[in-house]
């Protein structure tokens, strides 16, 4: 289980009605796992945004779903940057209860810059922020 871990608690709004959790989180945590990747390897999200006008938004996500998760449940939710290529990017999420796979997923992001308009527009992933991308790359992973 290698690859950026995040330890969360699964909260009582995060289930259904059922108190299984409500399928949508699993995104949320995904999304809370790439955000903390970026920082824990000197990519701050929130420096891009506001002062290089830069966005990450994402073009394809998917997620499969193993094992119920119940209100109080601990998981760990477990991200990996798994292909570079000039423009976009791929990460993948692993959850876990215990050592238990209770879902994975992915996310397909594009590096994509605000005009002066406020427009996007895909540019290419600096050569630092590739460097530190692939520096957490699983040996299997691909860069284009």
């Amino acid at each position: 289980m290698t690859g950026h871990t995040v330890n969360l608690k699964v909260h009582w709004g995060d289930t259904d009605m059922a108190g299984i959790i409500y399928y949508p989180n699993y995104f949320n945590w995904f999304n809370i796992g790439s955000h903390t990747l970026f920082e824990s390897i000197g990519i701050p999200l929130k420096e891009l945004m506001f002062e290089d006008k830069i966005a990450l938004p994402i073009l394809d996500v998917g997620c499969s779903f193993h094992k119920p998760l119940y209100f109080g449940d601990e998981i760990k939710v477990v991200t990996r940057v798994t292909e570079v290529r000039e423009k976009v990017f791929r990460m993948e999420h692993e959850v876990y209860k215990g050592n238990e796979l209770t879902g994975k997923g992915h996310e397909l992001r594009s590096w994509v810059q605000f005009s002066q308009e406020g427009n996007l527009k895909a540019c290419t992933i600096p050569d630092d922020v590739r460097s530190k991308m692939m520096a957490v790359m699983p040996a299997t992973s691909v860069e284009r």
